[in-house]
């Protein structure tokens, strides 16, 4: 039974699938080859062409695809034989993965905003009619008509956008402290009741624009916040999925059988076939084979695994097929206990509250306390005039711009760096990324890269160096692996270019197109080579060869990244110390660390030493920045105080990491640690603003010198400066390099 087909057995597919309300199945698939846009539109439209197919929706970044459909008119591996129709292998994921929190949380927040901005606009169109004095101010009808009108459309913001910020406040009341929530949902209640009031009275101040757009401007800062966390967790999804569901499994008789990987059970016997991702941690019982475990360690080379040795869950055989014992699986694995090291790191980093918190507490303190004294005193002296002059002080006191200050800089520090390829994952890593003083970088594929040797070219059949170069970059310009980016970069000056047609990409194992009229081969010798007897095999290198057999060897040494120099002066003269912790042996990091000027490096670190690395800086009072790329890498950068990850590393690292350098340069760490000093300056001075503003309004709002709706424009013209403010973050940051563009 093929692996299609055994999803046709309804144990497995109840693993799968969801059977919605309507009675249409659901199942989500992982894809991992979602990465060129015609491809999604060809897989697009061959899925909506099965018969019963309702919807069909792709994430890219997650590597997931989700589809509706009815199962009595096409079965679940008839679906499966559609995404290979259209060269995009999928594998099913377990049920319980097709919607998570993150999509309902991202939906809700993203239909708040909308419904926000869309009555926002209404409310202040008839806002503008009043201020105008469009409006007889004899007419008290059509006066009250707008209103009126005013009160209608702000409901909607009030009653249902503005939500999230009463739950917040009860959530910060159960815990007993003082955030931001509670101020802001005070003073949208109390703001529109008092507003109600008059409307109800037809007299009085009304500011139902006001609190439409103060309450629309938090939910739009709070949808970039929550779409980078979504991002994250995609890159974590997109990792944790790459496990596969399905096992062979050696049966007592010894015949194999299709079962679930979370079935197996220490003491097992599995079969995983050249090219396979392996199902589950075991020992090998082969004498010897090659895997690709990038996954986990982000090392690009193969390594050779003998009889006795343990394969890793996620790893992919490069030379089988193999015969393993099963020692954990499920949650058990290697790669599960790494992410949920991480996130426990995570958790409990994120377990003291930032001063940021503290810092808005002991405002919140001040503006409630305030707005108390004021209603306590005006009931001693007049009880008529309290309630009026405690909203006033409440709104002019609100902390909009405490609160929108620093969404409004972090907004703008969020596209100044999305030009400068890095992506800000956590909300808080721009405030911490500002007071680093310590470094801690991984080796191997983060401070190191592969280069091409270009004195050691094996070439066979009469094929010259430069000719073999010419084929191979041709092929390896078709895929992102390390090794084939190095084969890249060493033709990049060339002027020639050879092109490849029909390319096609196997994961772990190479590339294969036509070039120049013939069929070429380009990857570890197991997939270059049918016959892969070669005394040269076993050494890391890439073999390009045609139907008639090996055409030239490529070797590759480890170099330090082109931007890694320039990215570590920076940080020095900024006062950050730089330091190494790899896995690597102490020969490959002391060569390494010697040519990029680091004193302090490590060697022979495993997840766990590299935390106890950390912790340990931590204890002696530093604020470090973790780099790295490999997903060993996964629990320092989700325990350290701010962390980044290469887009070249794996997704269980970017998943935990709170930056990510999109364009694989350390360049933008540098850009980055500006623009977060910048944006600690621009909150500064709104903050200091707000100060300023609540000392010289309050006291005049406190003795009732401030009608509301003078309040209500005070408020208005606070928030417009901050945000003003706000735009200065940006401006003034250098070009992204031409290197950088390319």
């Amino acid at each position: 039974m093929n692996a299609t087909a055994a999803w046709a057995r309804p144990g497995l597919a109840a693993q799968v699938l969801r059977t919605r309300r309507d009675g249409r199945s659901e199942v989500a698939l992982r894809v991992p080859s979602l990465d060129d846009p015609r491809r999604v539109l060809h897989l697009e439209q061959a899925i909506h062409a099965l018969p019963g197919v309702q919807r069909v929706a792709i994430d890219v970044t997650a590597r997931r695809v989700r589809v509706v459909w009815d199962a009595r008119h096409t079965s679940l591996p008839r679906l499966l034989d559609a995404f290979a129709h259209a060269r995009c292998e999928a594998q099913p994921l377990r049920h319980d993965r097709i919607d998570d929190e993150r999509a309902r949380a991202m939906r809700d927040a993203l239909k708040r905003l909308l419904v926000a901005g869309m009555c926002a606009m209404q409310v202040m169109s008839y806002a503008l009619v009043l201020y105008l004095g469009a409006v007889d101010i004899e007419d008290a009808s059509t006066r009250g008509l707008f209103r009126w009108l005013g009160l209608i459309s702000a409901l909607p913001i009030v009653g249902y956008s503005a939500i999230p910020f009463y739950i917040g406040a009860v959530r910060e009341l159960r815990e007993r402290r003082l955030g931001i929530h509670l101020p802001v949902a005070l003073a949208v209640v109390l703001v529109f009741f008092a507003s109600v009031f008059a409307t109800l009275r037809g007299h009085g101040e009304i500011y139902f624009d006001s609190i439409s757009m103060f309450v629309f401007l938090l939910l739009a800062a709070r949808h970039v916040e929550l779409r980078a966390r979504q991002r994250s967790g995609a890159l974590g999804d997109a990792s944790i999925d790459a496990t596969p569901l399905l096992a062979q499994r050696r049966s007592a008789n010894g015949r194999l059988e299709t079962v679930a990987a979370m079935e197996l059970a220490p003491g097992d016997r599995v079969h995983v076939a050249e090219g396979a991702t392996v199902p589950a941690d075991g020992l090998l019982e082969n004498a010897w084979v090659q895997v690709d475990e990038a996954l986990l360690s982000g090392e690009s080379r193969p390594v050779r695994r003998q009889r006795g040795e343990r394969l890793i869950a996620g790893s992919v055989l490069l030379t089988g097929p193999a015969e393993l014992t099963v020692e954990h699986g499920g949650d058990a694995t290697a790669l599960a206990k790494l992410d949920a090291l991480g996130r426990r790191a995570r958790a409990a980093r994120r377990a003291t509250a930032p001063a940021a918190d503290r810092a808005i507490a002991r405002f919140v303190a001040r503006v409630l306390l305030l707005t108390a004294l004021t209603a306590l005193g005006w009931l001693l002296v007049d009880p008529a005039r309290a309630f009026e002059s405690a909203v006033a002080v409440l709104v002019v006191a609100c902390p909009c711009a405490f609160a929108l200050t620093r969404p409004a800089a972090l907004s703008c520090a969020l596209g100044a760096l999305s030009q400068h390829g890095v992506l800000v994952t956590d909300d808080a890593a721009l405030d911490t990324l500002a007071r680093v003083d310590t470094a801690l970088f991984d080796k191997t594929g983060t401070l190191g890269v592969p280069t091409l040797d270009r004195e050691h070219i094996d070439t066979r059949r009469d094929l010259t160096p430069a000719e073999a170069l010419s084929l191979a970059a041709a092929l390896a310009r078709e895929s992102t692996h390390p090794l084939a980016h190095a084969l890249t970069i060493a033709t990049s000056d060339e002027t020639a270019l050879l092109h490849a047609h029909q390319a096609q990409v196997s994961a772990g194992g190479g590339i294969e197109a036509i070039v120049d009229g013939r069929r070429l081969r380009l990857g570890r010798v197991g997939f270059a080579l049918a016959d892969s007897n070669d005394p040269d095999a076993a050494d890391g290198a890439l073999w390009l060869a045609d139907d008639q057999g090996a055409l030239a060897i490529f070797h590759f040494d480890e170099q330090p990244r082109a931007d890694a120099p320039r990215m570590l002066e920076t940080l020095r003269a900024e006062g950050i110390r730089s330091v190494i912790a790899s896995g690597d042996t102490a020969g490959r990091v002391t060569a390494l660390a010697t040519q990029l000027g680091i004193d302090t490096w490590h060697a022979r670190q495993s997840p766990a030493d590299k935390l106890a690395r950390l912790h340990h800086l931590q204890q002696d009072g530093r604020i470090v920045l973790a780099v790295g790329d490999g997903s060993n890498d996964a629990p320092i950068l989700a325990g350290a105080d701010v962390s980044a990850a290469l887009s070249s590393g794996t997704a269980l690292a970017q998943a935990h990491a709170d930056l990510l350098l999109l364009d694989g340069y350390l360049d933008g760490l540098a850009t980055a640690h500006t623009l977060a000093r910048r944006m600690q300056q621009v909150i500064a001075d709104g903050r200091r603003w707000s100060l300023v503003y609540n000392l010289c309004a309050v006291p005049f709002a406190a003795f009732g010198f401030v009608p509301p709706w003078l309040a209500g424009i005070g408020m208005s013209l606070s928030s417009l400066a901050v945000v003003l403010n706000a735009l200065r973050t940006g401006r003034g940051i250098a070009p992204k390099p031409q290197a950088m563009r390319a």
